[in-house]
């Protein structure tokens, strides 16, 4: 026998597959039961959890606005500014920190697979203490940057030059945009099962597309509002009324209304013609 008979190369038709993609009620599958995990969490875990997320999306709103400073005033300078923007969405997703609106998919589809009024009620707590620990993390890194010295002068005239590019929109118009931002950010979420390792490039540009596109997040920009109630450039009111509540509606609507309603109804029927085990 020669030594190709003994040491035949190798089979590429047994050569091992590459792993395939998840169809739809798999994905939806995978996020209904990390969803129901997390609902189960004691609501102290998501406290911390959430506060860490705030704390840590402002390295968005820090890194855009260094780079905004640092560059030159030229039309490509968005472009490449708004690549700061993913940091924060990076360090939140992957470190695997509450972020509300990740959770506006997340909790919302195990609610619509099995909806009562037990469900309804744990998802508002999550929701609750989510968001509220977020904006908390967030009022925190804000007076970290402003009070402790963190941030120099400069720095902060940075921040808050974001700040007022936000601020001078309309309610109504902040609404309309941070409905888009919701959406992408559900999107991520949906798209993370079948990542095989790309994650970081999904994250970096879906959240790169919410920065460029001028669109609006509850919880990310709520640092540059906090900077400028600090300066008292803005009052308490305007950055519940003119900035909050619209940013915090919009950002439901495109993640729960639209996008976790599209991602239900195309399994919602395999999901009942499925057999119970």
């Amino acid at each position: 026998m020669s030594s190709n008979d003994e040491n035949p190369g190798p089979d590429l038709d047994h050569e091992e597959a590459s792993p395939t993609p998840f169809d739809a009620l798999s994905i939806y599958e995978i996020i209904r039961a990390d969803g129901e995990s997390e609902l189960e969490r004691p609501w102290i875990s998501l406290w911390w959890s959430g506060l860490a997320a705030g704390i840590a999306i402002t390295t968005s709103v820090v890194a855009q606005g260094m780079l905004t400073m640092m560059l030159p005033d030229a039309p490509w300078t968005r472009a490449i500014s708004s690549f700061g923007y993913s940091i924060g969405f990076l360090l939140v997703i992957l470190g695997r920190m509450q972020l509300f609106t990740e959770n506006t998919i997340t909790v919302v589809l195990p609610l619509m697979a099995d909806y009562s009024r037990s469900a309804l009620a744990r998802t508002a707590r999550m929701w609750g203490v989510v968001l509220g620990a977020n904006l908390v993390g967030v009022f925190l890194a804000a007076c970290f940057a402003q009070f402790l010295g963190i941030a120099s002068s400069e720095e902060l005239e940075a921040f808050r030059e974001l700040g007022r590019h936000v601020f001078e929109k309309s309610p109504f118009e902040l609404l309309v945009r941070a409905v888009p931002a919701g959406f992408l950010v559900a999107s991520i979420v949906w798209m993370l099962p079948n990542a095989r390792s790309f994650e970081f490039w999904i994250i970096l540009l879906f959240t790169w597309m919410i920065a460029f596109g001028d669109m609006t997040h509850v919880v990310a920009s709520s640092m540059e509002g906090f900077l400028l109630v600090f300066s008292g450039e803005i009052g308490i009111g305007t950055l519940v009324g003119g900035f909050f509540l619209p940013a915090l509606v919009g950002n439901i609507l495109g993640g729960t209304a639209l996008f976790s309603l599209l991602a239900y109804g195309q399994v919602k029927r395999e999901i009942e013609e499925t057999p119970p085990e």
